[in-house]
């Protein structure tokens, strides 16, 4: 079994691809035994164990600041909690039983939620949006994650490479870029067909999408809400665009009991071979991380950084994609089409505008969920094209590189098998699609990280993609 310092330092690795070692770091005295809210430095909430004390509430979060409790002892690093676990806490988002425990109402009630998603199709979007904005009535008042974009994961992990460096005694250390090609981040477009007016609109919304230089995926549902014919099948992956399975039948049961469960991840397992997918993502971004062992698909796109406005509250905390066992996880970082529109009654950019320019100054990944089904009024398809327009104009401006999610899943796929190795010419990467790789450098500037990059490849690196 791997100690709590040998999995830090894999955690470590696995977000940056760095050749530093965290192998100085250690635990310090026995954390407590129960888990609960704490903060490692001014607002950067942690939930799980630490030896600095927890609350049970968030609220109180703040008088247990586990910053203060690290211990920096020469090269020797001492920290009050594990960090692997808080993160896998966070992305997994375990910290949700206790945050919400105490809320209840009618809304709540599963039988209650039940009998909607038994009447659901039947229901005008104008009727399902009364009852979803009675059950989100309390969105703005939520304490966590933070409001629009939450990066507790990614601070954390900044926060613990400069302690790391900071024991090392260095300055500067280079690492793996996230993006190919030193892009500044990630751009991906998705689309959730709901009803058969959005599979037939779908043509449409390529053409939108394509008249600005994009390609997207499209979640279809295999069961149930609409036929699927080969035609739609063919179009879709003949245009270029990606063709994934949406759920099994959208009824929002997908992972209410385990055994009825496993029998859907069978099927969907099923109708990935059928239709030569490689992506998911669950009917009403329902989710159970902890059960994606019975799944066969590469990558899943069910999980929300900051799920206000979804009827599974939570959130992921990270802009980045991470692995789930063999699954990676691609989050959606901005809010859905759906949400804009009909829960906060907005038909503006302004939203996407501030969770854009929030994400590229983390470097992070942009995903998008729109639906063609509710794109087809003339007033929602010109805020759709509206955004389009914006976001061409930032990846062409601050070299966003726009990928299908299956070439994002390829990437990260490939990035996480390359490694930094030094040699009389520098350092240089080894691995798969080195080429396409950068080495940058994380750089301490007091108690922050500061990145840059290198624009081209190394020598070293274009000679063993050439060999």
């Amino acid at each position: 079994m791997s100690s709590p310092t040998q999995l830090s330092s894999e955690i470590l690795q696995d977000y940056f691809r760095t050749s530093l070692s965290s192998e100085a770091v250690s635990l310090g005295d026995q954390p407590c035994p129960t888990k609960g809210f704490f903060q490692c430095g001014p607002g950067l909430i942690c939930y799980g164990q630490s030896t600095c004390g927890v609350s049970p509430k968030i609220e109180a979060s703040a008088e247990f600041d586990a910053l203060r409790a690290t211990k920096l002892n020469g090269t020797d690093l001492c920290l009050p909690f594990d960090f692997t676990s808080i993160i896998e806490n966070l992305r997994r988002e375990y910290y949700m039983k206790p945050l919400y425990s105490g809320i209840k109402g009618i809304t709540k009630n599963p039988l209650i939620r039940k009998a909607y998603y038994l009447v659901r199709e039947l229901l005008p979007v104008g009727v399902r949006r009364h009852f979803q904005k009675a059950y989100l009535k309390d969105w703005h008042k939520l304490p966590f994650p933070h409001w629009p974009v939450d990066f507790t994961v990614d601070e954390l992990h900044e926060l613990f490479l400069s302690l790391c460096m900071k024991a090392q005694g260095v300055n500067r250390i280079p690492f793996i870029w996230f993006w190919p090609e030193g892009a500044s981040a990630c751009a991906i477009l998705t689309h959730d067909v709901e009803t058969a007016a959005g599979r037939d609109f779908s043509s449409v919304l390529m053409d939108m999408d394509e008249a600005r230089g994009f390609k997207a995926s499209f979640q279809v549902i295999p069961e149930k809400r609409y036929e699927v014919p080969l035609s739609y099948w063919k179009e879709i992956r003949g245009r270029g665009f990606e063709f994934n399975v949406h759920d099994i039948n959208h009824d929002g049961r997908l992972f209410k009991d385990r055994v009825e469960f496993e029998r859907r991840a069978q099927l969907i397992n099923e109708y990935m071979r059928k239709y030569e997918a490689r992506g998911f993502r669950a009917g009403a971004m329902y989710r159970n991380l902890d059960w994606y062992d019975a799944f066969e698909f590469s990558y899943d796109m069910s999980v929300p950084n900051v799920a206000h406005l979804e009827p599974q509250r939570g959130g992921c905390c990270t802009a980045m994609p991470y692995f789930v066992g063999k699954i990676l996880e691609i989050p959606l970082t901005t809010s859905q089409d759906y949400s804009v529109f009909n829960i906060l009654e907005s038909y503006s950019l302004d939203l996407w505008k501030k969770q854009i320019a929030m994400i590229l100054g983390r470097n992070g990944l942009l995903s998008f969920l729109s639906h063609p089904d509710y794109l087809i009024p003339l007033r929602p398809r010109g805020v759709y094209q509206a955004l389009l327009e914006h976001l061409r104009e930032v990846c062409d401006g601050v070299h966003v590189w726009h990928a299908l999610p299956g070439e994002l899943d390829r990437w990260w796929r490939a990035r996480s098998q390359m490694r930094l190795v030094e040699s009389e010419n520098g350092v240089h990467i080894v691995g798969p699609q080195r080429e396409r790789a950068r080495i940058a450098y994380a750089n301490l500037d007091g108690d922050r990280i500061a990145y840059t990059i290198d624009p081209l490849p190394s020598a070293a690196s274009v000679a063993a993609s050439a060999a």
